[in-house]
């Protein structure tokens, strides 16, 4: 009879350690991805992108995947290997268009440095000029203003992304204002709309005015901000 190949039975911890051939190093750098993985990656950047030309031309109800298929220079079935559908693509395309600009927002630069929450809006206020008005983030903010009410779905997402984000950081930015004593009514706090109503106003005005009478985005909201703010109390 064969015999059986001994067993150790020594505990798991005691047994000594494999050595092996490849060991992990800090210094090593991370796999670089497959031809296949950056083909994706640029193919889902193009579709994006062409799905921000079509909506801020066309508008959400005419839009077309396959115009956006064509815009991207993609097959349309190789859109719905990366969304579901229209609407899927479309809230893609408002995570990145806003995405990162909702993120200073909801997060201003309040408390570390001491500064005033005059100052902080102020910083937002110019942000806002300069990277919403006259941009592509402009259209999609009219557009959402537009078709709105005929997609609730998409004005329903567009507050939980965008718009609640945006309140949350004005209030935490006129908390910190009352706070320092710089507000001159507490009761703002209740409604931080009144923050931004003059930027929302502001897309609205430049899209439908702005070539006729142009607006200085910049210079309004400092007006507005002296309605709001205790002159001298910015220090």
């Amino acid at each position: 009879m064969a015999k059986l190949p001994l067993i150790d039975t020594r505990p798991l911890k005691d047994k000594p350690a494999r050595s092996t051939k490849m060991r992990a190093s800090p210094d090593r750098a991370p796999p670089r991805p497959s031809k296949r993985a950056v083909g994706a990656t640029e193919r889902r950047a193009a579709i994006v992108a062409a799905g921000l030309e079509e909506f801020t031309a066309k508008g959400f109800a005419a839009t077309r995947l396959d115009d956006v298929a064509r815009r991207a220079g993609v097959a349309k079935g190789t859109i719905y290997l990366h969304f579901k559908d229209k609407d899927a693509l479309f809230q893609e395309l408002v995570r990145t268009a806003l995405g990162p600009l909702i993120v200073r927002i909801s997060n201003p630069p309040i408390g570390a440095g001491g500064g005033s929450a005059r100052a902080a809006m102020e910083a937002l206020a110019e942000t806002f000029a300069r990277e919403v008005i006259g941009t592509r983030r402009a259209d999609i903010i009219r557009m959402i203003i537009s078709e709105g009410t005929r997609f609730p779905q998409l004005a329903e997402f567009y507050y939980l992304e965008v718009i609640a984000h945006g309140i949350g950081g004005m209030r935490k930015l006129i908390e910190y204002g009352i706070a320092r004593g710089e507000i001159r009514n507490p009761g703002v706090a209740d409604f931080p709309q009144l923050l931004v109503s003059p930027m929302i106003v502001s897309v609205i005005w430049q899209g439908l005015f702005g070539k006729l009478a142009p607006l200085d985005v910049a210079a309004m909201l400092r007006v507005h901000l002296d309605l709001i703010f205790i002159e001298g109390r910015a220090a």
